[in-house]
């Protein structure tokens, strides 16, 4: 009788691990990633979105204003990952935060642009024109750089990448440059000769990369944007697997296609990403 007992307890055991398993049609649960952006780039997480839940996981997008820091989110573990910012910015970010945040895979190059609604040409702006910049460290250094490419001022020789009136050699034309608000840089277009705009906030201002003077290439290492985790997260499978969604043939598509070259695919890897400050001493 005992033995006849045991053996209907274990068959029952097997019966109702067999129900489990059907009921979650033997895929078990999905990974879940909480992913924080901006809303330049929503239509693209989006995209992706649907194609990581046919890859089983389950992403929650968190869309940020321009007024909170999604690396501030991250490092408090608020979110899984972030994909806003390029790498240039990442390093400038954890230096002064004391935070350990790392770039686990690249995604596009969001082209920054020097924009006017008075000249038509790099070559039009006078001796002594006012030129608008993003005044974080980061974006105004990357300022400096296309300025610098345009011909109108050099950056010194030990460049690190991060703005400043400090970092500007020689400036022949004595161009004086305005550093304001990221968000703000469409705004003072007319107050301005130029103004240098973040390609997500031209986009959001109705203003095209066809339309700026001069903007960067996807040889600008370092402002390619990034999908960014804690140190600690970086090699966790359903992140891997998130980049790779990321990188694909049909995500580069849908981003030419959607944004109409006003950012770029640009896909590389983590170790050609990190000799990113060598652009700056070939400048």
């Amino acid at each position: 009788m005992k033995k006849s007992a045991l053996f209907i307890f274990f068959i029952v055991i097997l019966a109702l691990t067999g129900c489990s398993s059907v009921s979650s049609s033997g895929k078990g649960e999905k990974d879940k990633i909480k992913v924080g952006i901006r809303n330049s780039e929503l239509r693209t997480w989006e995209f992706i979105k649907d194609k990581a839940e046919k890859e089983g996981l389950e992403l929650e997008i968190v869309n940020f204003s321009s007024a909170y820091d999604p690396d501030q989110s991250l490092a408090a573990g608020d979110i899984d990952v972030n994909a806003f910012q390029h790498v240039a910015y990442l390093d400038v970010f954890n230096e002064k935060n004391g935070t350990d945040i790392v770039p686990i895979g690249t995604t596009i190059i969001a082209p920054l642009g020097l924009y006017s609604e008075k000249y038509k040409s790099v070559e039009e702006i006078p001796d002594g024109a006012q030129i608008a910049v993003p005044n974080d460290q980061s974006n105004w250094g990357r300022a400096l750089i296309l300025l610098q490419e345009a011909g109108l001022l050099t950056v010194v020789d030990d460049f690190d990448g991060n703005g400043g009136e400090d970092k500007i050699k020689d400036n022949p034309k004595k161009i004086e440059i305005v550093p304001v608000d990221g968000a703000n840089t469409p705004r003072v277009m007319q107050d301005t000769a130029g103004s240098i705009i973040n390609n997500g906030v031209a986009v959001e201002a109705g203003l095209s990369l066809k339309d700026a003077l001069i903007h960067e290439s996807k040889t600008a290492k370092p402002y390619i944007n990034i999908i960014a985790a804690r140190n600690e997260d970086k090699d966790k499978a359903s992140l891997k697997k998130l980049v790779e969604i990321y990188q694909s043939d049909d995500t580069a598509k849908f981003i030419e296609e959607t944004y109409k070259g006003n950012y770029i695919p640009t896909f590389i890897s983590l170790e050609e990403l990190s000799t990113y400050k060598e652009t700056y001493k070939s400048k």
